[in-house]
């Protein structure tokens, strides 16, 4: 087998490895978009909050262990939860968006990544100071009886 055969059949069967990668990865035919409509919120919901969800969830901690205008971090379950205003719980992935760092502390009004100073807002995880350039992702959490869970 000359050079150039060899060379068209790798490339070949490279192009096969690489059609059927692809559609093993493609749609599994739901053509919404992919997104679950069932885990939206009401109108009347914050963001990361969830009213409408089951009590099944994961316990993170009781609505009085979160300080009205702080936040505590769930290592285990890299969330965050913090109560902007009293009443008013969030929830955020507690990695940040910069260089997957879990933030450490919430202070001052903010989430804060100790790695490269990044800082974020507890009341929507906007981004406060940078490297970091996008906000940290909502985690869904219920609110329920004086108890909050994650999901």
């Amino acid at each position: 087998m000359n050079a150039n055969a060899r060379r068209r059949t790798v490339l070949t069967a490279g192009a096969a490895g690489a059609a059927a990668l692809v559609t093993g990865c493609g749609s599994s035919g739901d053509e919404s978009g992919g997104g679950d409509a069932s885990g939206t919120a009401s109108d009347t919901a914050s963001p990361g909050t969830s009213p409408d969800a089951s009590p099944g969830g994961e316990e993170l901690a009781a609505t009085g262990d979160i300080p009205v205008g702080g936040g505590t971090i769930f290592k285990e379950q890299k969330v965050v939860v913090t109560q902007p205003e009293e009443g008013e719980f969030k929830a955020f992935s507690a990695v940040c968006t910069h260089a997957q760092c879990l933030v450490s502390t919430v202070s001052d009004g903010t989430i804060n990544c100790p790695c490269h100073g990044s800082t974020f807002s507890i009341t929507d995880a906007a981004v406060e100071a940078g490297p970091a350039t996008r906000p940290l992702p909502a985690e869904q959490i219920t609110v329920e009886g004086g108890a909050i869970r994650l999901g």
